[in-house]
């Protein structure tokens, strides 16, 4: 049996999914009425669903009108729960681009940052890296997901500094919207990130910040070139 929170998350995630798909295109009015009866659910668990969407600016409610579907430049892009959404097919791709984009001005800051810092702080990022070295070696998938998670986790966090340290969640939002795309399975190019990582989790243990700085910017732009070779061509080229 479906509980109301299950409930609730399904016609949260579907209608999320809609929008940035696309699908349901900027304008669109949402009826509660009708979402309602589309799903088999109360009112309630619509407006509650209604909420959290206008919490992350995908829609919003205008008199007289309804809770009309707002363009991409209104949303929370940042939010774990928008970027999961993003992740499907029809758009999975361009995100990657525009966070590695963006995670190239933060990182190789966030690095440098880290590395200054010593200890168990650095110590972290390279236990994580030689995880990943590890899991690549043995072709364990999710062992490398977990990780790659755990390394750039303790890379923000461990930079000291707090906006850095919530960026964390968007990294590891984005790094797990990989394990749905079958083009991109995590175990495609393993041994040589792993291998990046590992250089750039000993910049960071040696205390070496324009090393660290370095690598990060390298590994970087090696995943964002990656990721544009790999996307599908543009349908409206």
């Amino acid at each position: 049996m479906t509980t109301p929170r299950g409930l609730h998350a399904h016609v949260l995630d579907t209608l999320g999914e809609r929008i940035v798909s696309g699908d349901v295109p900027p304008g669109t009015v949402l009826r509660p009425e009708d979402v309602a009866a589309e799903f088999g659910v109360s009112r309630s668990v619509v407006r509650e669903a209604l909420r959290v969407l206008q919490s992350l600016g995908l829609v919003e409610p205008r008199q007289r009108v309804g809770t009309q579907v707002l363009p991409t430049t209104a949303w929370e892009l940042l939010s774990p729960a928008v970027i999961r959404w993003r992740g499907g097919p029809a758009t999975y791709f361009a995100q990657q681009r525009e966070l590695l984009e963006l995670r190239l001005g933060i990182e190789p800051v966030a690095a440098g940052l880290t590395a200054a810092r010593g200890d168990a702080v650095t110590e972290a990022v390279l236990d994580a890296a030689l995880e990943m070295v590890d899991a690549a070696a043995r072709r364990d998938g999710r062992a490398y997901l977990e990780a790659d998670v755990r390394f750039h986790r303790a890379l923000l966090v461990g930079s000291g500094n707090a906006v850095f340290g919530h960026f964390a969640g968007t990294v590891e939002a984005l790094l797990r919207t990989r394990t749905g795309e079958s083009r991109d399975t995590i175990t495609r190019w393993t041994d040589a990130a792993a291998a990046r990582h590992e250089a750039f989790g000993r910049a960071v243990a040696a205390g070496d910040a324009a090393a660290a700085g370095s690598a990060a910017t390298a590994l970087l732009s090696v995943t964002r070139d990656e990721f544009i070779a790999e996307a599908p061509a543009d349908p409206a080229r």
